[in-house]
């Protein structure tokens, strides 16, 4: 607690320098001074979710009529004129319906996590027991070719689509638009880590602006910022610091002396505003889809279900993996054999390197790659000076081992392709945690064996994340995120992020 208090010992705002900050707010910004005794006039602007929404839905239109056009020229031979425009017509309007129904345009699904990718399996699913439904109950013929062109369709393009509005939604934050202005409340303890998990996530869209902190030394008079926000008071002076600087969001840590009443009256001010509140529930590493509330004895009581990865769960991975690795064995089949065939002319020695890894339930495994290094890389490995900042992975750039071919084969992890055999074999997955070695393994700490849980995978969060220039730490939080909030939908847009990250080549070595 003493680390805490000493960050932000003394921040607090005198009376005097909170003039001065909201004199310096109304001069940059053309606004008044406000007062907390009424809720102030904000000013109107199309909400950041309602931009999106509207983007969205349009990139979900353009599939659909993009998927009528195709289906109705390709898929239907036989098909009288007026139903291919029945097609063209009617595809459109029930997509976006059962995309809506699909909680497909939710708000607080909007831009983050695997929900609207959900969203979008579910729709597929859905427009397929629509197609059955009409064929049996009201006999009306819908041939298989224009469902499984229409559904397939449908179900990529929908998925890269609201790939692309999200992309875009990062760069337009990145470039301090479609932000939210966010003040923080909460106790000292807690209100510093809220901060930094909020910095390390801006694609989320919170800009802090403000906190108030409550459990401090405030014998000092000076301005003081926690880690680069303004501290402007205790918890009780939030709505001052509401009107000052425009919030549009109030997010608050888990506090013990915020609770009941208190927070229900900080609610209904902050709904006379129009301001969004947020509670974080202390808990990290819990993806939105485990919590639930669950009323009882007349109490809200947050309900978190258990990260489970069995039974049918991990039946429907196994089979998506291997239908998905067979596809993609079938595509790389040339690339393969002229690989193989690069290695063996580059430098002596075999083309494939085997070597004994980790897998689920601490099985060990021989997992697959193109060689990349000296044929003797092993027994040159402990002349070699580990690299600074990552204390149980061994990555080194420019390691004077990699050979010319190697070095293409890793920037662009084409090095890892053999690894799909193991994939067909069950001992590892398309996505999941890094395959460790035992040596790694035998450095873990207690937290780090949960990786052991799943299969390790040919890619995972790890890989599109930042490949080898992540921390240990970081890789680890990473991993145990993957483990702990496993779904479908999460697979399937790490698949889609690991592509843009391999033709990029960041972060590989």
């Amino acid at each position: 607690m003493t680390e805490y208090v000493d960050a932000v010992n003394g921040a607090t705002l005198s009376r005097r320098l909170r003039h001065a900050v909201a004199a310096s707010v109304a001069h940059e910004t053309g606004r008044p001074k406000r007062t907390a005794s009424a809720p102030p006039m904000r000013t109107k602007r199309l909400p950041w979710n309602v931009a999106y929404r509207r983007r969205a839905i349009g990139g979900d239109l353009f599939v659909a009529l993009f998927t009528g056009l195709t289906t109705a020229l390709v898929a239907m031979p036989d098909a009288t004129v007026l139903a291919r425009i029945a097609v063209v017509t009617a595809l459109p309007v029930l997509w976006l319906g059962i995309l809506s129904l699909s909680h497909g345009y939710e708000r607080r699904f909007a831009g983050s996590g695997p929900e609207e990718y959900r969203a979008v399996m579910r729709s597929a699913l859905y427009l397929v027991g629509a197609a059955a439904f009409l064929s049996y109950a009201a006999h009306v013929e819908v041939p298989r070719l224009t469902s499984l062109v229409a559904v397939t369709m449908l179900f990529v393009l929908g998925m890269y689509s609201r790939q692309v509005v999200r992309r875009d939604l990062y760069r337009r934050r990145s470039a301090g638009t479609e932000t939210q202005a966010t003040v923080i409340i909460g106790n000292a303890k807690s209100v510093l880590p809220m901060i930094r998990e909020i910095k390390r996530a801006p694609q989320q869209g919170l800009r802090v602006v403000a906190a108030c902190v409550s459990g401090l030394d405030l014998s000092g008079d000076l301005p003081s910022e926690v880690e680069g926000v303004p501290v402007f008071g205790y918890p009780e002076e939030a709505m001052s610091a509401v009107d000052l600087f425009d919030a549009d969001v109030v997010a608050v840590s888990s506090d013990p002396d915020l609770h009941g009443p208190e927070l229900r009256r900080l609610a209904w001010s902050l709904e006379e505003r129009d301001v969004e509140l947020v509670v974080s529930p202390g808990l990290l590493g819990v993806a939105g889809p485990r919590l639930s509330i669950r009323p009882t004895a007349g109490m809200p009581l947050l309900h978190i279900e258990r990260p489970v990865m069995s039974g049918a769960r991990r039946v429907v991975k196994s089979v998506v993996d291997k239908a998905l690795t067979v596809l993609l064995l079938v595509v790389a089949l040339p690339g393969i054999l002229a690989i193989a065939v690069a290695i063996r002319l580059d430098s002596p020695g075999p083309a494939l390197f085997r070597q004994t890894r980790v897998g689920a339930r601490g099985e060990e495994f021989q997992m697959l790659k193109f060689r990349t290094m000296c044929v003797d890389a092993e027994a040159k490995l402990a002349q070699l000076e580990r690299d600074a900042g990552n204390d149980v992975l061994f990555k080194m750039k420019s390691d004077p081992r990699v050979t010319r071919v190697g070095r293409m084969l890793r920037r662009f992890s084409l090095d890892e392709l053999p690894q799909l055999a193991n994939v067909l074999r069950g001992e590892m997955s398309l996505v999941g945690p890094r395959p460790p070695l035992m040596r790694e393994v035998e450095g873990y700490e207690p937290d780090a064996v949960r990786r052991l849980r799943v299969k390790p995978g040919l890619t995972g969060l790890w890989q599109v994340s930042g490949r080898s220039d992540l921390t240990w730490d970081e890789s680890l939080r990473l991993d145990l995120w993957y483990v702990d909030n496993w779904c479908l939908a999460l697979d399937l847009q790490i698949l889609f992020r690991t592509a843009r990250a391999v033709f990029r080549g960041a972060g590989a070595y």
